[in-house]
């Protein structure tokens, strides 16, 4: 990545890789069950971890967990009946996060852009901060792949499915593994040489938390 890394706004930044585990009751957006977050900063020509974070998510009383929930996730209702609700957990990790510049990484990242923009009263920096979506990045270095899907860009680059695959820190490392490759890939052919031209590429600008009736909201970007 020596490209990248010559760019000043791509050196300074922080990649805040992230993922969410969740459930979906009829008729109502994901509820969070799971946050995981690897961040990787550029020193020299790789992006190295600078931290982690890890944590479950207590569902509201009236989402269950169901046998498909526990079946492809391995996260059961008692695993969650300790755990923290989503508003203190995210509060939790938008407290560490204090020497911006950052951009959070996801695959599918609107997914991720959701669940933030709803729980945005609580992680305001979170809520503030541009996304760079890896299904964008591939379709971009790879037109022609096919498939998108996590499982198959790993497949594609012959990166081992990690053990625990579908709980949200093993996915944000599989996913962190594919950034590495396709911003290599696509700086050898000359798609992206700076952060801007990733942000063209496959960047996402934060969500608005949704309006309560009545109620100004403030832009956040």
């Amino acid at each position: 990545m020596d490209a990248l890394v010559n760019d000043p706004r791509f050196a300074a930044t922080t990649f805040l890789v992230i993922d969410f585990e969740g459930l979906t009751p009829t008729g109502r957006p994901a509820e969070p069950i799971e946050v995981a977050a690897l961040a990787l900063r550029p020193v020299g020509d790789r992006l190295v971890e600078v931290g982690r974070f890890e944590e479950l998510m207590r569902p509201p009383a009236d989402v269950p967990v169901t046998a498909r929930d526990v079946q492809l996730k391995g996260i059961t209702q008692q695993m969650l009946s300790t755990a923290r609700p989503a508003a203190e957990v995210l509060a939790r990790l938008d407290a560490r996060l204090t020497a911006p510049p950052y951009r959070l990484v996801a695959h599918h990242a609107s997914t991720e852009a959701g669940i933030i923009s709803r729980q945005a009263a609580h992680c305001p920096v979170l809520a503030a901060t541009p996304l760079l979506d890896t299904l964008r990045l591939a379709k971009t270095v790879l037109p022609s792949l096919g498939s998108y899907g996590l499982d198959h860009l790993l497949a594609f680059y012959g990166i081992p499915q990690p053990a625990g695959r579908h709980r949200a820190m093993p996915d944000v490392e599989a996913t962190a593994q594919v950034l590495v490759r396709l911003l290599r890939d696509g700086e050898r052919e000359r798609r992206w040489q700076t952060l801007l031209e990733l942000d063209m590429a496959a960047g996402l600008q934060p969500r608005r938390p949704p309006s309560t009736p009545g109620e100004e909201q403030p832009c956040l970007f």
